[in-house]
């Protein structure tokens, strides 16, 4: 089992940047994705984007290509999700997620093993 905790989310006006950090503990050395994503009131949780962990190949969801950058600190076990342009739109909870093995697609949160708790994301217009 892999914790994650996330930090970073607040409040932000359109077209500001924020940056989202998940700090995994535990089982750290089994990772095969590290994901994020997102769900906002009333609507189902969404892939944002993703690496994966031995390779560094980066995934994103179509609407958040050009404006999110996913990346990764192996020495501090740490992914970052780098979030510019911001639009009302983006507003949601981001929860980072830890995929330990290969057993699907990485945009399907059915792959991943472990969820953080979330981090609030609010832009403004």
């Amino acid at each position: 089992q892999v914790q994650l905790v996330e930090s970073g989310g607040g409040l932000v006006q359109a077209g500001g940047s924020l940056r989202l950090s998940c700090a995994a503990s535990g089982r750290t050395f089994s990772r095969y994705y590290m994901g994020w994503f997102r769900q906002a009131p009333g609507k189902e949780r969404e892939f944002v984007a993703a690496i994966r962990w031995s390779s560094g190949n980066t995934y994103y969801a179509d609407s958040m290509k050009g404006r999110f950058t996913i990346s990764r600190d192996n020495a501090k076990n740490t992914v970052y999700l780098q979030m510019n342009s911001l639009k009302p739109e983006d507003t949601a909870v981001y929860f980072c997620a830890a995929a330990l093995y290969y057993s699907g697609t990485y945009y399907n949160p059915g792959t991943y093993n472990d969820w953080g708790q979330g981090t609030q994301v609010t832009v403004s217009s």
